[in-house]
């Protein structure tokens, strides 16, 4: 059976409780309900669950001090907080109460899947770092290459400190698992982790949402709202994607990184702010530096220390880790047989040279363990650029005839021996791939 995650809900909007209870039950997620905190805490005293999605405002006890009893009494479970009385004061408290996500009414079926997401993050993170089944298992981080075990040692000695971090590296390689790790092997683990992917916050919102607004400061701003940085109060904000942040951003980030404090749009008051910062990019921001596009004062205060995270192709034997930890997930969420893979898929897997790195392998996984019917993962189950690939950095001083006889070679393996299929992906019949056949050189047995 799939091991599905467990979520409560609490309200006591019978309405918000059906949208919210089929919103998630949709995704997967077993959703169970209750009008009142008593009845919430009932509940979680006599089952099993990984994360409470309560509203703020509710008669007796509110979802404040519901909060601080679930922190109290069930380490394991995270809380994401909901309200229609938004405010700085309401979501700084909710955050310090121990909720690990604070989300405003009105909400999108998006917004909220995300923040759910997010906390139940949050557990398979601090669970994953108590699990011992896997191997080469760090945090939710995955490997034994002395590539990623150099990425575990830096982790280790700057999870203490509270100095900023640089993490760099190529799309899909893992940052924000990396900055997580960070947050969750530290002295701020209790409090929030809060991530800001600067590149996809428009330009004309990106102040706001990282220092927040003050009532009447702007058309629309009908109540103050906090920033990325209050809610991450004694926590730790992670700064995906900081290339992408502008100029007259930067400099109010250098101010944040510099001073450890902020000012609201809105307010010429100052605020101080107890956050450590995080850091990623996957752009070379020295070079950015020399371009004059990224400040080099902001540069050098986020690059205290750098953990670069290396490209999937260079982590070895990581790659079928990987692999691996992706079908067992994956056939737990579907509820299937946790499948083998042959040795031509493994040959497949190995020869492809990873673009998208650890994210593509595991949307290629996750494909690849819904589309296998017989138990084991074969080339055919995997995407059709992926079987055919030959490696990267061809020698140029081959003969025709040789290069040919490699791809032919390379195909046939590729289908696990089946000669038709060969063929037809090679565009010729069978008696034409026989002869190809027949000419290539002898393989040593045994």
């Amino acid at each position: 059976m799939s091991e599905r995650e467990r979520i409560l809900v609490i309200d006591d909007s019978p309405e918000t409780l059906e949208v919210i209870s089929r919103t998630l039950g949709g995704r997967g997620y077993v959703v169970v309900t209750a009008s009142n905190a008593a009845e919430a805490v009932a509940l979680l005293s006599s089952r099993v669950f990984d994360l409470v999605v309560t509203d703020y405002r509710m008669p007796g006890v509110d979802g404040m001090d519901l909060t601080r009893h679930v922190k109290e009494n069930h380490h394991d479970v995270e809380v994401v907080m909901i309200t229609g009385y938004g405010s700085v004061d309401n979501a700084v408290s909710a955050m310090k109460a121990g909720a690990a996500e604070y989300l405003q009414k009105p909400f999108t079926e998006e917004e909220l899947t995300a923040a759910v997401e997010r906390a139940l993050q949050k557990v398979r993170l601090r669970r994953s770092g108590r699990d011992h089944r896997i191997v080469g298992t760090r945090r939710g981080l995955i490997g034994e290459s002395e590539a990623i075990s150099a990425v575990f040692r830096m982790i280790e000695k700057a999870a203490p400190v509270a100095a900023p971090v640089l993490i760099t590296g190529e799309s899909g390689t893992g940052k924000e698992m990396v900055a997580r790790a960070l947050h969750y092997s530290g002295p701020r683990a209790s409090a929030p982790f809060v991530p800001v992917n600067c590149g996809a916050i428009p330009e004309t919102l990106i102040e706001s949402e990282l220092f927040g607004y003050v009532k009447g400061s702007f058309t629309g701003a009908d109540r103050s709202r906090a920033g990325y940085f209050q809610t991450a109060e004694r926590g730790t904000i992670f700064l995906d994607e900081i290339s992408e942040t502008s100029p007259a951003t930067q400099v109010k980030l250098l101010r944040a990184v510099q001073n450890r404090e902020i000012a609201m749009i809105g307010s010429r008051k100052s605020i101080g702010v107890d956050v450590r910062i995080l850091a990623a990019t996957n752009a070379d921001l020295a070079a950015l530096v020399r371009r004059g596009v990224f400040r080099e004062d902001l540069y050098y205060r986020l690059n205290v220390i750098t953990i670069a995270l290396p490209p999937l192709r260079d982590r070895g034997d990581d790659l079928f880790l990987l692999a691996r930890h992706f079908a067992a997930r994956y056939a737990r969420e579907y509820d299937k047989e946790e499948p083998r893979f042959t040795d031509a898929a493994l040959h497949a897997l190995r020869r492809y040279n990873w673009p998208g790195n650890v994210r593509e392998l595991e949307n290629v996984i996750q494909r690849a363990v819904l589309m296998c019917e017989t138990g084991s993962i074969e080339p055919a189950d995997l995407p059709e650029l992926m079987r055919y690939t030959v490696p990267t950095g061809p020698r140029l001083d081959r003969s025709l005839a040789e290069v040919e006889a490699e791809h032919v070679a390379a195909v046939l393996a590729s289908v696990d021996g089946n000669r038709s299929r060969a063929a037809r992906i090679l565009g010729i019949d069978r008696k034409t791939l026989a002869a190809k056949l027949a000419r290539l050189p002898a393989q040593p047995e045994g």
